[in-house]
């Protein structure tokens, strides 16, 4: 799969309303066939800025992504709303999900 996590470090004056800024652009990814995940998360001690964690299937599923025309439309309208230019992890890994910390084992719950 290909594994992404992207910071988006957002104006100030938008981070409490990016959830509903990137709502259709996260809906339509969440739908995309070749999508296994696609979660936004908020960072603690920095308000203004969201970590994208998502994940696709295989490089056909990461092109189709990135040709689609909600990527294109998050393209023009997103970056009105950013402080900086994300920045971005992408690996290819040979797995399709997420696998158990077994460090932190929790037994009988898993």
């Amino acid at each position: 799969m290909i594994f992404i996590t992207a910071k988006f470090r957002v104006l100030p004056e938008h981070a409490d309303q990016w959830p509903e800024i990137t709502a259709a652009f996260t809906a339509a990814t969440r739908a995309e066939p070749g999508c296994l995940w696609f979660e936004w998360s908020r960072n603690v001690a920095d308000p203004a800025e969201y970590v994208l964690v998502e994940a696709f299937r295989d490089d056909d599923a990461g092109g189709a992504h990135v040709q689609s025309e909600h990527f294109r439309e998050a393209q023009r309208t997103l970056p009105a709303h950013l402080a900086e230019t994300p920045r971005i992890i992408n690996v290819t890994i040979p797995q399709d999900d997420w696998s158990r910390l077994g460090e932190m084992a929790v037994p009988g719950r898993d």
